[in-house]
């Protein structure tokens, strides 16, 4: 009878082993899954953008960004994203942000997005653009969490600040725009009264010339300097487009800066020579007076983000004060 009770004994105590380590195991494969989850840290914030208002849970580890100056933003707030749309040229990414863009996947195009190669990513949230992307939206939105600015022109700074608060970094967003400002009023300082000179922009495409006016990356930027800017250009808006060359006489100033948008194809690039070297441009007071000078259309343009900004800032400090 003491025999039969001690193996009745040994029995329960080896069941109390076996359901405990069973229970271990399930415990401890609760918290992997709880692990993998990138948002389970963190509160949720809701954000208001250009769509409307997207709440997002906890902070962001997997972002794509459908823009190329909100991949600057990125960059700049210390965050790769697991996917972006391609530079306009450059293969894929523009050359003064090509090495902090290793193994980003390419998620299409600004204008040609790739929803498929974005759900792949599984991405926790999605940044956008109305101005681009107004008609994917809900789709997008199905994908994951998405925030959208309203346009891409002018300032880069306002739709920094909607991104760095997308991405739940708003006091690091605040810190990279004051560093900007203050960069700015330095060189502003230093560059005295050569601000009074009246700079004139100008834009070569394939088919198109441009004046390019305020309401412009560069032109906001000129702006924020304190240049004056020539006679027809000192407007708030965009650009005087589709220009011949009956309007060169309208390209003249006290210094001219122009860029070209060269897409492979010497379109621009030809439309480039034939204006540069028309009489009625070599007659122009600045071509004359040796103030012409061609810049990258990557960093004053196209790119349009906050490293394009500095980049330029410091293409004014060679230009006018390291002669």
């Amino acid at each position: 009878m003491g025999k039969t009770k001690s193996i009745f004994t040994i029995i329960a105590i080896l069941s109390l082993l076996l359901l405990a380590a069973c229970g271990n195991n399930k415990s401890g494969e609760v918290e992997k899954e709880k692990g993998t989850n990138s948002n389970a840290a963190g509160k949720n914030y809701t954000v208001e953008h250009a769509m409307g208002k997207t709440t997002i849970k906890g902070t962001p580890k997997r972002v794509v960004i459908l823009t190329n100056e909100g991949t600057e933003a990125l960059l700049a707030l210390g965050i790769k994203p697991v996917g972006a749309v391609q530079s306009w040229t450059g293969n894929p990414w523009y050359d003064h942000i090509k090495d902090k863009m290793k193994n980003v996947k390419v998620v299409g195009t600004e204008d040609q997005v790739n929803v498929e190669a974005i759900a792949k990513l599984h991405p926790d949230l999605i940044i956008g653009n109305k101005m681009r992307q107004e008609k994917i939206y809900d789709q997008l939105s199905a994908i994951a969490p998405t925030v959208f600015a309203e346009t891409l022109r002018g300032d880069w700074k306002e739709n920094f600040s909607l991104y760095a608060k997308a991405v739940n970094q708003e006091a690091k967003g605040k810190e990279v725009i004051q560093q900007f400002n203050q960069r700015i009023a330095d060189i502003k300082k230093k560059l005295g009264d050569k601000t009074n000179m009246k700079v004139s922009l100008l834009r070569f495409m394939s088919g198109d010339v441009r004046i390019y006016h305020k309401d412009t990356f560069a032109g906001v930027i000129l702006d924020q300097l304190g240049f004056a800017r020539a006679k027809g250009q000192d407007a708030d808006d965009f650009a005087e487009r589709n220009l011949t060359k009956e309007r060169i006489p309208a390209m003249d100033g006290d210094i001219l800066f122009y860029f070209t948008y060269d897409t492979g194809d010497g379109g621009a690039s030809s439309l480039e020579k034939e204006y540069i070297n028309d009489p009625l441009f070599k007659n122009l007071k600045v071509a004359k007076a040796g103030n012409v000078h061609k810049v990258n259309d990557v960093i004053w343009n196209t790119a349009g983000g906050v490293i394009a900004a500095n980049l330029m800032l410091d293409d004014i400090e060679k230009i006018f004060l390291h002669k």
